[in-house]
């Protein structure tokens, strides 16, 4: 199920910080009372390959995160322990020591289930009814959402492909100007590039403008 153009589910989830803080954290909340645009990212699991780079990679983007009014969260279905462990174990080690934003640990995959990018796939067994294959962990899926509780982007990478942070710093600079000048951004379009009047000859009606 596609939430974009949507409100993000008002699920609450267990979290953590890099304190060893135990939090609660509604994304839409989140983004709703704070008046703050969310970057949520979803990763498979603690302690592998891939995840520590884009943790870390996030981590080192977080102050343009941040001078974009954006909130970033991590998130898998690890429990708040785990997450607290690797938060302690050095880069070297393979953790993710220095990440400082929190991380949500959705054991009962309720938000997970509820957004559809569980690695999942339930079977009929002749004895014991459905049962489930898979790992049952989360892809790669990224959300967008707006001050409004609004997702304006989601995507999904299969486990082994990470993603490109800078490519979401450019996704929330040209959803910030549409929302400032009303204008729509054409392809490859980055902040300082000329976007499109909405209006102009249909062609934002084209591109699928409000």
């Amino acid at each position: 199920m596609s939430f974009t153009g949507k409100s993000f589910p008002s699920i609450t989830v267990d979290a953590i910080d890099y304190l060893g803080d135990n939090l609660q954290i509604n994304i839409f909340e989140q983004a709703t009372k704070e008046g703050k645009k969310v970057l949520l990212f979803w990763y498979p699991k603690d302690f592998t390959f891939v995840c520590p780079t884009e943790l870390h990679a996030f981590q080192e983007a977080l102050p343009e995160f941040e001078k974009r009014n954006t909130i970033v969260i991590g998130a898998s279905c690890d429990t708040n322990e785990v997450h607290f462990a690797w938060l302690n174990t050095a880069k070297d080690n393979g953790g993710i020591e220095g990440v400082t934003y929190p991380i949500l640990a959705d054991t009962t995959r309720n938000l997970s289930s509820v957004l559809g990018i569980l690695d999942i796939k339930e079977v009929e067994h002749p004895e014991y009814g459905t049962l489930v294959e898979g790992s049952a962990v989360a892809y790669r899926a990224t959300y967008l959402i707006d001050e409004t509780g609004k997702v304006f982007h989601e995507s999904v990478n299969d486990m082994p492909v990470g993603r490109n942070v800078k490519e979401y710093i450019r996704l929330i600079d040209a959803y910030a100007h549409v929302q400032k000048f009303g204008e729509v951004c054409p392809a490859n379009w980055e902040e300082g590039k000329e976007a499109m009047n909405a209006t102009r000859d249909g062609v934002a009606s084209y591109l699928g403008a409000n």
